[in-house]
């Protein structure tokens, strides 16, 4: 019995009941890269579903080609954000990158550890939930990122708003170190070629 009992004992030691990626890993992993790609899908608010590909570089710049019947596209670069309707004539709505959360993941230094930023960390020996908001203006709504671990990679992010609607962005294969040109992210050239002004 006491053998037993050491080897359960050896056994809890071994394996911790936590094994959430620690949040210094995933600001790590975070700034490994400066350029992704990555299929997705998007399930909004209201229930409705749609599909498309992400493109990163960062700092600061991400866009999103929605697949028909969306053909929407959304460019974060310059500092912006800007909604492109397919069906529009008129010039994308914009607002600025800093006042959303997707901000803190497109950083040019990732950093986690900055005191107030995470508001909740957890998980388990396959995936890792952490849910981040600017502390310096909260109100602006937060973002929770999904990883698992070996290697470390994203899977997913969830975006709540100020308003409490909340947008899910679940990833592909995420392919690093893609060859992304910059004008991809170029707000003011996307607006020229689709014969828009401000």
């Amino acid at each position: 019995m006491r053998l037993l009992a050491l080897a359960a004992t050896l056994a809890s030691l071994a394996l911790p009941a936590w094994a959430e990626i620690p949040v210094n890993q995933i600001s790590g992993y975070l700034n490994s890269f400066t350029t992704a790609k990555s299929a997705f899908t998007q399930i909004n608010g209201d229930g409705s579903i749609s599909t498309g590909d992400l493109s990163i570089r960062r700092p600061g710049r991400a866009r999103f080609d929605y697949d028909a019947p969306n053909k929407g596209l959304v460019i974060a670069g310059g500092g912006q954000v800007a909604i492109f309707d397919p069906v529009s004539n008129t010039p994308p709505e914009q607002y600025p990158l800093s006042q959303t959360p997707l901000s803190l993941i497109l950083a040019d230094n990732v950093n986690f550890g900055r005191s107030g930023m995470v508001v909740a960390h957890g998980g388990d020996s396959t995936q890792t939930a952490v849910t981040l908001q600017d502390p310096a203006n909260p109100e602006y709504g937060n973002i929770q990122l999904i990883f698992t671990p070996n290697p470390v990679t994203l899977r997913q992010w969830v975006i709540t708003d100020d308003g409490g609607s909340q947008t899910t962005v679940i990833l592909g294969d995420m392919q690093t170190g893609a060859s992304l040109g910059s004008s991809l992210f170029n707000i003011p050239l996307e607006m020229q070629r689709r014969g828009l002004s401000n």
